[in-house]
């Protein structure tokens, strides 16, 4: 599944490609809570059709009434007609009928740029460098809708000037997954609906002959080898699910070279304990270059079933995605250990009563 912002994007792209007439829509400026961050985007075809969001449904369906069918003029057999021009800042929820009429929370504000017909060849180039794995700051003129693009090495939040709407695209999120047993199938699955596109490694033909989810890259070289073409960056996630030191170590040790958002592999706390060493022993690393890995992966869920597991882990690389700190007691191992402790508790108390 594509990246919902770069689906946007490529589906506006098809639209004008065809001569249909649209508009893309951004989220500038929140106030109070909002539905949608800042940043997201949705693009609204001349007959109706909507791809992406910026609100739970009530606002898009405004955009779709004010910026089609108001258009048409009512007559029957006739296309609607996308109103033309250069972009429009549009604010909703400012009363609280507004609000309660377009389903924002009390007190939320949301104002969107609206951009009219976007140009074909700006499109064309941003997905061109987006399909090349770049990131690409796209600028967009106040005044007259001119874009320009640039490639950037780093994410920028979008920031609106009096002049310009600076917003920065990406590529979409990859995760790597060493091994093809039955937990990877559902972490895949899970990623791939949020938004992530899916790499799974695993040489062993025995795991590869029985995988069955769809729209994976399914590779068979050794974890090594896939590292170096699939080149993590600062959007990817790197999971080891083998429990095989000879294909997650590899994987593992070319993941801390990366700039992987995410590095993680399935075990319990003393094989990840028993990881390190190995790896500080055998491949050179040290505790300070191990601090990135995480193991045992997952949030503290009392999982003990592949499906719940693989939700734990995937909740876990979600909020490391989000810059979303989790406490303590939601780790895997310090959970563990504190139910450990309590369970010992339990056991002295009920030991000494009976004496």
């Amino acid at each position: 599944m594509e990246n919902l912002d770069v689906l946007v994007l490529r589906t506006l792209r098809n639209w004008r490609a065809a001569n249909k007439r649209a508009l893309l829509a951004t989220v500038v400026r929140t106030w109070g809570s909002s539905p949608r961050p800042i940043g997201s985007i949705m693009a609204l075809c001349e007959d109706g059709a909507v791809v992406g969001s910026v609100s739970g449904g009530c606002i898009e369906d405004d955009l779709i009434d004010q910026y089609t069918r108001k258009y048409s003029q009512g007559k029957p057999g006739t296309a609607p007609e996308l109103v033309s021009g250069a972009p429009r800042l549009v604010k909703y929820g400012i009363t609280a009928d507004e609000a309660h009429r377009f389903g924002l929370p009390c007190g939320g504000t949301l104002e969107l740029l609206l951009e009219f017909d976007p140009a074909l060849q700006a499109l064309d180039e941003l997905l061109q460098e987006l399909d090349q794995g770049r990131l690409v700051q796209r600028s967009v003129a106040l005044e007259d809708g001119a874009v320009q693009l640039r490639v950037c090495d780093t994410p920028s939040e979008l920031s609106l000037s009096a002049s310009h709407l600076r917003n920065v695209f990406g590529p979409g999120y990859r995760m790597l997954i060493i091994g093809a047993g039955q937990m990877s199938e559902y972490l895949a699955t899970m990623a791939q609906f949020s938004g992530f596109a899916v790499t799974v490694c695993d040489p062993r033909e025995e795991y590869r002959g029985s995988w069955s989810v769809t729209g994976v890259h399914l590779s068979h070289a050794m974890p090594d080898d896939i590292m170096a073409s699939f080149r993590p960056d600062s959007r990817s996630a790197v999971v080891a699910l083998t429990h095989d030191p000879k294909l997650d170590d590899l994987a593992l040790m070319e993941a801390l070279k990366s700039q992987a958002f995410y590095i993680g592999a399935i075990g319990s706390r003393r094989n990840n304990l028993a990881r390190k060493r190995r790896l500080i022993e055998h491949f050179e690393e040290t505790e300070a270059s191990l601090q990135r890995l995480r193991g045992p992966i997952g949030i503290f869920i009392g999982s003990k079933t592949p499906p719940e597991i693989a939700v734990s882990i995937m909740a876990e690389v979600l909020a490391v995605k989000n810059g979303v700190p989790l406490p303590r007691d939601a780790q895997v191992g310090p959970a563990k250990d504190g139910l450990a402790l309590a369970e010992s508790d339990a056991g002295e108390r009920v030991c000494g009563v009976g004496v």
